[in-house]
């Protein structure tokens, strides 16, 4: 495990904005959307991400009776040393619109757009406020102690069967419709390909000062070994497809979060994230000797739930749980060279133990990882 080699509560920073000066300039730049707004009460909530960033406020609108409740997502601080290199702010605006447009899957309505800097510094974009409740990232759902956790065996499964179905609903957005813009360059090549190559490019980004990862590059070679047959790829992802990026309300999902890695891709992509994400969170604690969650979000149960809704059976599971872990870990590796950058970690000197999950991605590339799941 990378810094402490433990879980804690506590979140690496996130952010050098000053709030108070964003505050004054969100306002302005409001009021060219409605002249005469107030902003106030305006908030960056705890579970805030280490990538876009989430504020929260409220607008007082002339004549209106009590405040419109907004969110701004901003792309992160440059000086943060944020996780991804580039973040496009109009890709994930137009991605809620056409969600929104195409599909009954919860998203909040977009209301501005704003892709220059002048304002913030960075881009960003304004979105009504949808009230739920998330599953915790810090600490994981899976550590209990929360409203997850604590949820009627009956509840849980619930949950995870709606989560699958939002998936199938995203998934008839294909790229000769409305997901054509997200679609990689029409060079011959698949989406899959492209998505991968997207990946190496990202991971040489992260680590460009020089120190690199065996077990990250032992995993794209491993991918390049148990490469998909005929993958049915030209589908709509989501992208970070996770029950932490999912609203609930009486434990109905209201609104899906978070569309910065939307893409074009097979619909394993976003069925091996969910799976992969949760086992991670499920890995923390075992590997603490607790119990955790592990009756749900089961690899064998989100695949038939997934083949019950749609019609679909997922195919090469091994292969997109394992790029899951991969791809997780190049974010991990990221992460790391941020908590260094702000005194919270030093490089391990193995650079695979920068990984939080080294130990499980070496048992999904070596073939053992799933025997006693």
């Amino acid at each position: 495990m990378t810094m402490s080699d433990m879980p804690t509560g506590e979140r690496p920073q996130t952010s050098t904005r000053n709030y108070e000066e964003l505050r004054d300039s969100l306002e302005g730049w409001v009021r060219q959307h409605v002249p005469g707004a107030v902003v106030s009460d305006l908030v960056v909530p705890e579970s805030n991400g280490m990538s876009s960033e989430t504020v929260l406020f409220d607008l007082a609108v002339p004549g209106e009776e009590g405040p419109r409740r907004l969110v701004a997502r901003i792309a992160p601080d440059p000086e943060a040393d944020p996780v991804f290199s580039t973040y496009d702010m109009g890709r994930q605006f137009r991605t809620m619109q056409m969600v929104a447009a195409h599909t009954e899957v919860p998203v909040p309505t977009v209301l501005w757009l704003e892709e220059g800097t002048d304002t913030l510094g960075v881009p960003f974009f304004v979105m009504e406020r949808v009230d739920g409740i998330v599953p915790p990232d810090v600490l994981p759902y899976t550590f209990g102690d929360n409203w997850f956790f604590e949820a009627s065996v009956e509840d849980q499964p619930r949950r995870e069967r709606q989560a699958v179905e939002a998936l199938v609903a995203l998934h008839a957005l294909t790229s000769d419709g409305p997901a054509a813009f997200l679609a990689g360059p029409d060079d011959g090549e698949s989406h899959l390909r492209h998505h991968v190559r997207e990946q190496r490019a990202y991971y040489d980004w992260v680590a460009a000062d020089g120190v690199r990862s065996p077990l990250i590059e032992a995993g794209f070679e491993w991918l390049e070994a148990h490469w998909p047959e005929n993958p049915d790829d030209a589908i709509f992802s989501w992208g970070d497809a996770r029950i932490g990026n999912m609203m609930f309300e009486d434990f109905t999902p209201v609104a899906v979060l978070d569309w910065e890695m939307a893409a074009v891709g097979p619909r394993e992509i976003d069925i091996g994230w969910m799976i992969y994400i949760h086992r991670f969170f499920q890995d923390l604690v075992e590997d603490l000797g607790l119990p955790g969650m592990p009756h749900i979000m089961r690899r064998d149960s989100i695949s038939a739930i997934y083949e019950a809704s749609s019609g679909y059976q997922p195919r090469d599971l091994d292969f997109y749980t394992a790029y899951a872990a991969l791809r997780h870990g190049i974010v991990m590796f990221r992460i790391t060279r941020r908590s260094i950058r702000f005194g919270e970690a030093v490089m391990p000197e193995d650079p695979d133990h920068a990984i939080l999950h080294h130990a499980h991605l070496r048992k999904m590339i070596d073939g053992v990882y799933w025997d006693d799941k």
